[in-house]
């Protein structure tokens, strides 16, 4: 068995006073790095990925347009512009412990982690199959939003899935439990 864990955009846009904040964005940045800390032997690989948007379009409708009110479905706020602070990892993500990054989201809609690559042009299926990892544990943020697209693409890719959920943040207890009930229904397990 080879196991890697995956943390989804935990990043300042997503966090308290970001953009687009989540309620626990913050605590769960830190939660994951006390998590990797007390677990230091637990996973083969450790990758993250994050939103990297452009900043000179509306990638693909992702973005509200100037003057429109975003519909936080479809649309949203301008967030994680590549290169912002907005964009970069939480400061109470230790970074150090993290060694693939993948970015996603550059001109286009884009929840998935499976849907970014690393800046070497890889995918997360090509990183993941490289290093045979058959296993994926999941955190991040938002469990409702991109956590649940990449557990159901890790199930897709024929991984073994987990979410942490005590590592997770979503945008609502309401659909935060729809994406549960979601992921669980698949095949994920997910787990405090």
């Amino acid at each position: 068995m080879t196991k890697a864990l995956l943390i989804v955009d935990v990043q300042n846009d997503f966090c308290e006073g970001g953009s687009l904040a989540v309620n626990g964005g913050a605590a769960v940045a830190r939660k994951i790095t006390d998590f990797l800390r007390a677990h230091p032997s637990e996973y083969d690989l450790v990758l993250a990925s994050r939103d990297w948007h452009d900043g000179d379009n509306n990638n693909g409708g992702h973005f509200a347009n100037q003057g429109e009110t975003p519909d936080f479905v479809n649309s949203w706020p301008v967030h994680c512009v590549a290169e912002t602070h907005g964009a970069e990892y939480h400061p109470n993500l230790d970074t150090s412990l993290i060694q693939v990054h993948v970015e996603k989201g550059m001109g286009e809609p884009s929840y998935s982690a499976f849907e970014g690559v690393t800046r070497d042009g890889r995918s997360l299926s090509e990183v993941l199959e490289s290093a045979s990892v058959d296993h994926l544990d999941i955190a991040g943020i938002a469990t409702d939003y991109c956590v649940l697209a990449s557990a159901l693409d890790a199930l897709g890719e024929q991984l073994k899935v987990r979410v942490l959920s005590e590592l997770c943040a979503g945008i609502s207890a309401e659909t935060t439990a729809a994406a549960v009930a979601k992921m669980q229904a698949a095949g994920c397990a997910v787990v405090a």
